[in-house]
């Protein structure tokens, strides 16, 4: 026999176990809130742009052959300055204390909506240092492209420099949306976890459990009665005889 659920049981399973649903939300943000703001460390992210644009020649006009060898330049360029070559002398100047893997991966590049100019953006702990690594990227790249290439190469200029604001905002953790996204996944884990609970209690509550497991119709039910007990009894009854006493003496 195939088994159906109503939309009136899944309201009511909903509603006997929302104490657990909410409390599951309510703990998944709490959690989620203590975390981002007192134990993930925050991360700033500064940025520069530099242009790539090939070497004007006599011609006074730029045709679109022209246009496509800077465009790969470009994907050429996004490669070298985030290769070891580069970031190696970006760390002796800098003198920092970590690898250059680990460098490597504090640096986004890529280029400003398929244009001639390259954006280099830098994220660290200490806005400062991502200020400082942005910049100094940029000159290593701008100085040793030339020996790199093994070219006379004066078509690499840098358009804005990284700056340190008094205003600088991390950019990650983002607490807010940590906590929402963690109300939602305690929301859901909470009515995963009721609907588990409800189905494996298998006990017989009421007439429609006994039809479900044993598969019979129900002929009758007993109703629950309330029986007093033999002491209760005794006491009433000599709490009646007290009374009767005194309205007989009284009369």
């Amino acid at each position: 026999m195939e088994e159906t659920i109503s939309l009136r049981e899944l309201y009511q399973t909903l509603r006997k176990r929302l104490w657990l649903i909410t409390t599951l939300a309510v703990l998944a943000t709490a959690i989620a809130g203590v975390i981002s703001y007192f134990v993930l460390t925050p991360v700033y992210q500064s940025s520069t742009q530099i242009l790539v644009n090939q070497k004007m020649s006599e011609q006074a006009a730029v045709n679109q052959s022209d246009i496509r060898t800077n465009l790969d330049l470009i994907n050429t360029y996004n490669v070298i300055i985030k290769s070891p070559v580069i970031l190696d002398i970006v760390k002796e100047e800098l003198d920092l204390d970590r690898s250059v893997g680990a460098l490597m991966g504090q640096i986004t590049v890529g280029s400003e909506q398929q244009s001639q100019v390259v954006r280099l953006t830098v994220q660290d702990t200490d806005p400062e240092m991502a200020v400082k690594i942005a910049n100094t990227t940029a000159d290593v790249f701008k100085r040793e492209i030339g020996t790199i290439m093994k070219l006379k190469v004066e078509n690499v200029s840098i358009l804005s420099e990284a700056e340190l604001s008094a205003s600088l905002s991390p950019v990650k953790p983002d607490p807010i949306l940590n906590m929402a996204i963690a109300f939602v996944v305690g929301l859901m884990a909470g009515v995963g976890l009721a609907f588990l609970l409800e189905y494996l209690d298998n006990t017989v509550k009421n007439e429609q459990d006994v039809e479900k497991l044993l598969e019979l119709p129900v002929l009758g039910s007993i109703a629950q009665m309330e029986v007093e007990s033999e002491q209760d009894s005794n006491s009433a009854a000599k709490t009646g005889s007290r009374k009767v006493r005194s309205e007989t003496f009284g009369s």
